[in-house]
Order: C-alpha cells, then structure tokens, then sequence
C-alpha cells in the first residue's frame, strides 16, 4: 500500500477518468476526496473506495477556494488530481463568450486556485503531487475547439510554471494528456458528430477511434494507471512533463 497515510482530491471524481483515478488511489492505500456535482455519483464511488463524496461546482465564482476549504476540515491534501473538465465544440463564429469563459474556468482557473490553495502546504511538508489531466489538446490543435484547445494549453503551461517553482520542494507536478478515451464526454462527442453530419453514431465512433494509431480509444483505467503511478516515490524525477497518451495518435 504505497500510499498509505496519504490524502488524495480527485476533481470530476464521479465518473469516467476520475472514478477510475479514485480507485486506483485507493487500491493503493490513499484517502480519496472525490468532487464533482453529481451527489449520486459521486457517493457511489465513495462508498466503493471508503472515501469522502464532496459536491462542488467548479465553475462557478468561488467553487475552488470553497472545495479547499472543505477538504482543509478533512485532513491536508497530499495528492491533487485536477481532472475535472468541460469539452464543448464549436467552430470560431459559433464559440460564444460564455462558452469561452466556462471552459476556462473548469479546465484552467479552477486548477490553478486549487494549486494555489494546495499546493504551499505539500511543499512546506516536503511531499506531494499533483496531476493535471489536460488533453493531447493542451500540445495540439484542431478544428472547432478553440476555446478547450485554449484552456488545457493554459493547464499544460501551468503546470510547467509550477513544476520550475516547486522543483527542490518534494512536490512533483505533471499533466497527463490523454487522446480519445472511452468515457461519456467521448459517447457525447460522437452523437454531436453523427448530428453534424448524418452518420451513424458508431460511424462517428469510428472516427474518434480512427484518430489513435492503435485505432481505439484510450480507457480511463490506462489513465488512471499513468496517474497512480506518477504518485509512487520511485517516480519522483518525473517532474513538469505533459505526458501523452493516445496510442501513437499524435505520431501520425
């Protein structure tokens, strides 16, 4: 268990990548904080790893300094996981300003105030990590996602500013950048796209899929593995890298 004793914030902890994270946790030792809006869900894998359900929105004014300070009465967060996040898709005419401003404020402001609120208190005890989930968005682009292209390239470099601050503290931040992966945001993505387009939905599947040189999507466990491992003391030199994984997609 080499994570005993530690306490883990896993953000959008209900579902998808952050369910996964939250068990990989636990399987491992840690506490897990899970926060999100859904409180079913979010109870539900509390109860499956014996952790702590926290309903927070993080894009609303205040939503991260309030889940700080809820997780502060729970005990200091060792290990924070920002995966919380929102992928709306629109072409540039289309992108309104309130699309813009809530994408950036689950994708990178919240992650920052977390970080800002967090993170001192690991490097004054001289351990922790923290994990951004970003996107193989935050180190490329694509049609149409303006506004998220722009939020996880603004959470990449967060964590690379972070990462060049906390480097002699014992604190570790990384961001993982994961392709396509098999979740509902993914289920979403395709029904947008069969709409757009007229294909069928598992034709617009196949497209997502089609984007990873496996020719799949990734699986939330293969990210949550990429996560708990960077949580592991022999992984202490992996520090302010955007790790990706896609199956070889970007290679192409």
């Amino acid at each position: 268990m080499p994570l005993s004793g530690k306490l883990a914030l896993v953000t959008g902890g209900g579902r998808g990548i952050g369910r996964a994270v939250a068990r990989s946790l636990a399987a491992r030792g840690a506490r897990v904080i899970v926060s999100g809006r859904d409180r079913a869900a979010l109870d539900a894998v509390a109860a499956e790893t014996g952790g702590v359900a926290v309903v927070a929105d993080l894009g609303a004014t205040g939503g991260a300094e309030t889940l700080a300070g809820e997780c502060a009465n729970i005990g200091r967060v060792d290990i924070l996981v920002n995966n919380a996040g929102v992928a709306d898709g629109a072409p540039l005419a289309k992108t309104t300003r309130e699309m813009w401003d809530r994408t950036l404020a689950v994708n990178a402001t919240a992650p920052f105030e977390l970080c800002r609120a967090l993170v001192p208190a690991m490097a004054e005890a001289g351990w922790g990590r923290v994990i951004n989930v970003a996107s193989t968005a935050g180190v490329s682009g694509s049609p149409y996602t303006s506004a998220y292209c722009a939020a996880k390239h603004a959470l990449v470099g967060l964590t690379r500013a972070l990462a060049a601050e906390f480097g002699q503290c014992g604190v570790t931040l990384n961001a993982l950048c994961p392709g396509w992966v098999d979740t509902d945001m993914a289920g979403r993505a395709a029904a947008r796209i069969a709409g757009a387009t007229g294909r069928e939905e598992g034709e617009a599947r196949g497209i997502l899929e089609g984007m990873s040189g496996q020719n799949r999507m990734m699986t939330a466990d293969e990210v949550a593995y990429a996560a708990a491992t960077l949580c592991a003391e022999e992984a202490r030199g992996i520090h302010g890298q955007a790790i990706v994984i896609d199956g070889g997609g970007l290679l192409r």
